[in-house]
């Protein structure tokens, strides 16, 4: 996986998310249990290592008064855990680009100006910037014909949530030394 400068990755992360409610974060990696990394994300606790861009759309809400996480539900890592399936590289590009409006699903796209295979590459860009060895997790259960696979062809959506709004939807990236958050919220 080539990699990839702050401009380009800000940019994908901007236009892909531009019509969604979304949290998009990225934070540093301090415990084996990265559940422990994405806590402290939802909990907005922690910067960006980079200084790379964030999208907190519930950033001043006036809910959030009194609760750090919202709109993610404060759970304990033993919550949260259980709830994030691993996926491969392959459904991680195909969720980025589910994640871009509510629903989480692949006609989104028909929103955007740009052909699939451009918006494609923006997905890769976003996730070059964990590089080749980082997994991949997910609420989301859209099981694909393999393990590990989302099949976004699939009718319907099943998710564990984790926020308080009726639909939330997620991948969380883990590298050696950070945690990506993409999430999408709808009510």
């Amino acid at each position: 996986m080539p990699s990839v400068e702050q401009p380009s990755w800000d940019a994908a992360v901007h236009h892909l998310y531009q019509n969604a409610y979304a949290y998009v974060a990225t934070g540093p990696r301090r415990h084996e249990d990265w559940t422990l990394d994405v806590l402290a994300l939802t909990a907005r606790a922690v910067p960006d290592p980079r200084g790379w861009a964030r999208v907190d759309d519930a950033e001043k809400d006036p809910q959030r008064a009194g609760s750090p996480t919202w709109p993610f539900a404060a759970h304990p890592a033993a919550y949260v855990a259980p709830r994030l399936k691993e996926i491969d590289r392959d459904s991680a590009e195909d969720l980025l680009l589910a994640l871009t409006e509510a629903g989480c699903t692949l006609d989104n796209l028909r929103h955007f100006a740009e052909s699939p295979e451009e918006l494609r590459e923006m997905a890769r860009t976003i996730l070059a910037r964990y590089g080749d060895d980082s997994t991949y997790h997910t609420n989301i259960g859209k099981p694909g014909s393999a393990p590990g696979t989302l099949d976004f062809s699939r009718p319907g959506l099943e998710y564990s949530p984790l926020g308080v709004f009726m639909e939330d939807c997620g991948l969380v990236v883990v590298s050696a030394t950070e945690v990506g958050l993409f999430w999408t919220f709808s009510d």
